[in-house]
């Protein structure tokens, strides 16, 4: 980074840096003046409120002072579960050198692992499986983090937890694994991890869905562009652009519903049938979302 951009991005991270000094400063304050007088729900929720910040040092001070390891909020999630989804890295070092419990779980079912997962916190993440959290354990949803992961488009987290052994069939308990979310958001990276280890390209998940017909209908916050790399990687890999759901819907159709022109054209040039129909007699032009969808499938 060049010397005057390494300036800048200090001087932007500098006020989050003060406030976050400061609130530890006014949380060690609050302790020391009254932690002899606190309820034990007052005393917890301090410590909680410490992980949540980073307050590596407030919080060994509570711990040493009688605070317990396992506190856990109402939904119970503990100082760690706190700092790993704040991605607060040297608190989590910290809490998991005094036996901090890996394998916890909140009353969503989710570890700490999880929940740095879900909130895109590489670091934690990447420092828990190191440090032994399982890459399997299940969390909202009956999700794995390995699913999470695919969700976030996260490549890093993904291919960490391959690397742990992370079971790439499992699937939560809407029947999707996680290859479907790594489609649906156009990931060509992470479907091609998983399919490496071992996915069949061809395979069906819920309601009869292939992953090129996730890709085909893939979500609005995904590129256009993305998707169509996406469905071009899956047809070279050997998709079969023809078949259909439980519906009798294609990817054609899906793209076309979505509003995908880009992926149409591309299906179509590989391949697939315009005049198909789905169980309601409907083809992809009938379900064309916009014009330019209906002009590539009416013109090619």
């Amino acid at each position: 980074m060049r010397p005057a951009l390494l300036a800048a991005a200090l001087l932007l991270a500098a006020p989050s840096a003060r406030a976050a000094d400061s609130g530890c400063a006014d949380i060690a304050r609050s302790w020391e003046a009254s932690h002899a007088t606190l309820t034990p729900i007052q005393a917890h929720g301090l410590l909680l409120r410490a992980a949540d910040h980073g307050c590596t040092d407030a919080v060994a001070t509570m711990l040493d002072g009688g605070e317990p390891l396992e506190t856990a909020d109402r939904m119970g999630n503990t100082a760690l579960t706190h700092a790993a989804r704040a991605g607060q890295v040297a608190l989590v070092q910290m809490l998991l050198g005094r036996g901090a419990d890996l394998a916890h779980r909140n009353a969503s079912g989710s570890t700490a692992l999880f929940s740095a997962v879900e909130r895109n916190q590489t670091q934690v993440a990447l420092l828990l499986l190191d440090r032994g959290a399982s890459p399997d354990m299940r969390g909202r949803s009956d999700a794995t983090p390995l699913a999470a992961a695919a969700f976030n488009a996260n490549d890093a987290i993904v291919a960490a937890l391959l690397a742990h052994h992370a079971d790439p069939r499992a699937a939560d308990r809407t029947g999707k694994p996680p290859i479907v979310y790594a489609a649906a958001r156009a990931s060509v990276p992470i479907v091609d991890r998983l399919l490496a280890a071992g996915i069949d390209v061809n395979a069906r998940y819920a309601n009869d869905l292939t992953v090129l017909m996730w890709a085909s209908g893939h979500a609005d916050d995904a590129s256009e562009a993305d998707g169509v790399a996406l469905v071009r990687d899956l047809l070279d890999r050997g998709a079969h652009v023809d078949d259909a759901d439980n519906r009798g819907r294609t990817a054609l159709m899906i793209a076309a519903e979505r509003g995908h022109a880009e992926i149409a054209k591309l299906l179509l040039a590989r391949g697939a049938d315009p005049a198909r129909r789905d169980d309601h007699g409907k083809t992809a032009a009938d379900l064309a979302a916009n014009v330019a969808v209906r002009a590539v499938l009416t013109h090619g």
